[in-house]
């Protein structure tokens, strides 16, 4: 039987986990808690995490009735880090040391091969966990979560790109364009932890029914071409140093096209950390497991067409997964 939902309760939550190159441990308990130590602050070592947050006001920080009380991460000395930045009371010596002290978690990570042993101890104690983007990269965890959320385990997990404000109109409204017929997404970094930025801009405005995926590239520079049901040919590039090309997305359609270009951090994560607290609420997801599902698929396939020279993977062939 699920723990969910929660009500209107005050939710005690943990920030768990930090990996080299993310920096979500401060920001989300920043937007959670609604200050900050701004001379830590300027010690972050994310200077673009500072950047942003120092230009918000002050209203729009903190989200009411949900606080990140507990902190732990892989390296000790971050934790005390993130705690003197966000004003979080307290620092855990273990991960697992905060069940029975907080209401959900949150796992702050972007490898998404460690995340089935990351969330297990939580999943297993029943309580409701939020697992950074991507949920995961590999075939055998994904059957792991599809069992986990098939036995009723309170599992997301998302992108922010999805809440993207530039985006956000043209989810399933794409009709003065006419018939989409080329969408075009640039992203920077690994198509391991990023594609999934890429994936989850467009997917809304897509909708579900991806065929297939060809990843042309390599591992610094992944060119992957996906077929929808729709007649859309989406094309994706993630190139590691192409910050330049971070969240530009082009639309293109039997009538018109457009181009938007991904801005506001703030709001996008802040929409989505919202997203889990109205879950946790709730009960229900704002979004589908089948869609998180299909997106994972779509990551996996594109590691596997590139390790196998380009081979076009599709999506037919992961559904025993």
């Amino acid at each position: 039987m699920s723990v969910l939902p929660l009500g209107d309760k005050e939710l005690r939550l943990a920030m768990l986990g930090m990996v080299e190159g993310n920096g979500h441990p401060y920001s989300w308990s920043i937007i959670f808690n609604g200050g900050f130590d701004r001379a830590a602050l300027d010690e972050c070592p994310y200077p673009g995490i500072r950047d942003y947050i120092v230009k918000q006001p002050a209203a729009t920080l903190g989200i009411a009735g949900a606080k990140i009380t507990h902190v732990w991460t892989d390296n000790p000395a971050d934790a005390e880090d993130v705690a003197r930045v966000a004003l979080v009371p307290n620092v855990a010596r273990r991960a697992e040391d905060v069940i029975g002290h907080v209401d959900a978690v949150l796992v702050a990570t972007d490898k998404g091969f460690e995340h089935v042993e990351r969330a297990r101890p939580f999943i297993e104690a029943g309580i409701p966990v939020f697992i950074d983007k991507p949920l995961c990269d590999n075939r055998a965890d994904l059957a792991t979560f599809d069992r986990w959320v098939a036995e009723g385990k309170p599992i997301l997990s998302s992108s922010a790109m999805r809440y993207a404000k530039e985006y956000v109109p043209y989810h399933r409204a794409t009709h003065a364009l006419g018939q989409l017929r080329h969408i075009g997404v640039t992203m920077a970094k690994s198509w391991e932890a990023y594609g999934i930025h890429a994936l989850e801009s467009v997917y809304p405005i897509t909708g579900p029914g991806f065929l297939s995926v060809q990843n042309l590239g390599d591992a610094s520079g992944n060119v992957v071409h996906l077929r929808h049901r729709d007649g859309i040919d989406v094309l994706v590039q993630v190139t590691k140093d192409m910050l330049g090309g971070f969240g530009m997305v082009t639309l293109a359609g039997t009538c018109g096209g457009l181009q938007l270009r991904f801005a506001d951090t703030y709001h996008a994560f802040r929409t989505q950390l919202l997203g889990f607290v109205g879950y946790l609420r709730t009960g229900e997801p704002p979004v589908p497991w089948t869609e998180t599902r299909e997106l994972m698929q779509l990551v996996i396939a594109g590691i596997e067409s590139r390790e196998q020279g380009g081979r076009k993977i599709y999506l037919s062939e992961l559904e025993a997964v």
